[in-house]
């Protein structure tokens, strides 16, 4: 592929699987289809992890706790995850966007960026690439996606959210700027809740409230984040589609039966958290520098400690030694513990490089 034209516009698709969990479901069990379902635990501490459109009409959504649910939709369906099958689907999926451009960033199982502004179909219209891409999916795995055509990969991601599910959208270099002025800053991909109400809080509730703020305002308030709210407020955003995105952690967490208010069994359910985290790195050959700890309590409110060591941890010993360690930095607690979980994070490979897989792995158990 030749280099790109900086001063051309990229092409950036954004495919968004639709319910990707729950249409697996479905689509593997004809019984399920049509009905309200949702994937995750039925019992009083589970959790939705993703839901059908059928259920989302009852306003069940993903991160839902599963009694909430069933209050919203008595008729709702519990299907136990299958996350095997789910990744062997984006493998496939995957194989698929690789047939068009080698510049994909997975963001999950179920969605990835693509820049197609040089392709290796040689097809100089994006939104047919889009077209063609979901109708492959189609075709393999009887599965619907969806897709946001844009020059930056906010835009797409936005666009992807446009004609859900089973649709498309575009939003151009020309219409890009008032798009984003025209819509709320509680619907920009990145800006959390708490983020949205800091925002609310000073005056800032939609993209022209944002474009009317200084960099340094931004800047002074949000951090980090204050120049990247600066660039999309006026439609830009310069981050480039990155096959070779470093992974930032790989965690584990559980979610109790009953609540636990004795150190002694908390520390026991780190165990299996920390086998999983440490059974995954050392298959893929790294390790990382800093442990942290996730504590919530029965009222929903949450800690975390952290420590870091110069080299990486060596052995899954190690890392439940520290976690141990600083689980009972914050004992007595203040309430007792529904959910526990243990990231790895600062990582590094064997050889001192960073890991080159899609970032943020979580394992829900």
């Amino acid at each position: 592929m030749s280099s790109i034209d900086p001063s051309q516009p990229r092409k950036i698709i954004h495919v968004d699987m639709d319910a990707f969990y729950a249409s697996v479901e479905q689509r593997d069990n004809p019984d399920l289809r049509g009905k309200p379902l949702a994937v995750g635990g039925a019992a009083a501490r589970g959790v939705v992890a993703a839901a059908s459109y059928e259920a989302r009409a009852f306003g069940v959504y993903s991160a839902m706790p599963s009694v909430t649910a069933v209050r919203k939709c008595p008729d709702l369906i519990f299907v136990k995850p299958r996350f095997e099958v789910y990744r062997a689907v984006s493998q496939q999926i995957r194989e698929i966007f690789a047939e068009y451009t080698p510049l994909i960033e997975p963001l999950s199982l179920d969605e990835a960026y693509l820049d197609v502004t040089e392709n290796l179909k040689h097809m100089p219209i994006a939104t047919e690439i889009a077209l063609e891409i979901r109708s492959k999916i189609k075709d393999i795995t009887g599965l619907n996606a969806s897709a946001g055509i844009s020059y930056n990969k906010f835009l797409a991601k936005m666009a992807s959210d446009l004609n859900k599910p089973n649709g498309q959208a575009v939003i151009t270099p020309k219409n890009g700027p008032v798009f984003v002025e025209r819509l709320a800053v509680k619907k920009f991909h990145g800006v959390g809740p708490a983020t949205a109400e800091k925002m609310r809080r000073l005056g800032i509730e939609t993209g022209a409230d944002l474009k009317q703020q200084p960099l340094e305002f931004l800047t002074k308030h949000f951090g980090k984040s204050g120049p990247y709210f600066y660039g999309i407020a006026r439609g830009i955003d310069e981050r480039r589609v990155r096959p070779d995105r470093v992974r930032k952690s790989v965690g584990a967490e559980d979610t109790f039966m009953q609540d636990i208010d004795d150190l002694d069994i908390a520390a026991a359910e780190l165990k299996p958290l920390t086998e999983k985290v440490w059974g995954h790195c050392h298959t893929k050959g790294f390790s990382g520098k800093t442990v942290t700890v996730k504590i919530k309590y029965s009222d929903f409110t949450q800690a975390t400690r952290s420590k870091s060591n110069a080299v990486p941890f060596a052995s899954c010993e190690a890392i439940l030694d520290t976690a141990t360690g600083l689980l009972a930095t914050v004992y007595p607690f203040r309430r007792p513990v529904r959910l526990l979980g243990v990231t790895l994070s600062s990582l590094t490979s064997e050889t001192g490089k960073g890991d080159g897989e899609q970032p943020q792995l979580g394992f829900d158990l």
